[in-house]
């Protein structure tokens, strides 16, 4: 007895992605260890999953894989355009750390932050709520970066006046030799930014769905406003808006490399995103899961090794 055998009359009906094959998704669920990790096809030659053995490793990783880019291009003279997420987030203090460390200016640095909350019009919340994503990134990155830091008018974020033009921005830095870096984490259902599975439903073909660049009050899965619930709010669902803004995957899939993580563990054995990183990993890539394209890059995929063990039920 499980979700599948009692879903027909329960609550749960049709409350997934309609394109998700529940039974697919519970095979990947039975994977573990190496299994997780498997090359597929699909997967860009210079794509790689690593295992992080605790959280402090992780932070330390990923956040040491964004300084190496923001110092690689110094070095190579080049812009460098960097996607940002707010979540996972304690990867920034060491990005600041290494940077300040290795003394490296970040005038060349252009940051797009790849969403923002919002309602259903697109219009955000205000700058300075503790909620808002700009928030965020002005006190874990850009305020701790001191007088090194990037420049005011190069940080961008998924406002309603802003977004719309990413794309033309994005492209005229890199018509001027700018590397575009995408820094992702990985939604309950697989998302990238707020990039919902069920927007699949409105393309006729896969080429159509990989061409928007932005969405503004886009409609957020409810799986979505409970993971955000858990991991930002506190458990005060309440506080969740229902709509945000969000680039497409016509920047993301376009991003010369990518810098992934996974960190969604909760302690004393729960966890909230090994299965969605089994789909990310070993699901054939389809817009019902957005995530799945994202091993078709170059980059890498920090992950806590917790996440890659059984995912057998044990009562907390």
């Amino acid at each position: 007895m499980d979700l599948i055998s009692t879903l027909d009359g329960s609550m749960m009906q049709n409350f997934f992605p309609a394109g998700w094959n529940l039974a697919e998704i519970d095979r990947l669920g039975a994977l573990s260890g190496e299994a997780v990790t498997e090359r597929r096809s699909w997967w860009h030659r210079e794509f790689e999953p690593v295992a992080c053995a605790t959280l402090a490793d992780f932070d330390t990783f990923l956040g040491h894989e964004i300084a190496r880019e923001i110092q690689q291009a110094r070095q190579a003279g080049r812009p460098l355009i960097i996607i940002l997420p707010v979540g996972p987030m304690g990867m920034y203090r060491w990005a600041v750390f290494f940077l300040r460390e290795w003394d490296v200016a970040c005038d060349h640095v252009h940051g797009f932050n790849m969403d923002e909350w919002s309602d259903a019009t697109g219009n955000t919340l205000p700058p300075t709520h503790s909620g808002a994503f700009q928030f965020a990134m002005e006190q874990a990155f850009y305020g701790p970066l001191g007088s090194r830091t990037v420049p005011v008018s190069q940080r961008h974020f998924a406002i309603k006046s802003e977004l719309p033009t990413y794309a033309e921005q994005i492209a005229d830095l890199r018509s001027r030799g700018g590397k575009l870096v995408t820094v992702f984490g990985i939604g309950r259902v697989c998302h990238i930014a707020f990039w919902e599975p069920h927007f699949a439903a409105e393309f006729v073909s896969e080429s159509d769905w990989m061409r928007p660049t932005h969405r503004l009050g886009a409609r957020l899965h409810p799986l979505t406003i409970e993971q955000n619930a858990i991991t930002s709010f506190k458990s005060r669902t309440t506080q969740v808006p229902a709509y945000a803004n969000t680039i497409g995957p016509g920047l993301f899939l376009s991003s010369d490399r990518v810098i992934g993580g996974a960190d969604g563990t909760l302690g004393r054995g729960m966890q909230w995103q090994g299965l969605s990183l089994r789909m990310t990993l070993q699901h054939s890539p389809t817009p019902w899961i957005p995530s799945s394209y994202m091993p078709t890059l170059p980059g890498r995929l920090f992950f806590l090794k917790e996440l890659s063990e059984p995912l057998i039920a044990e009562c907390n």
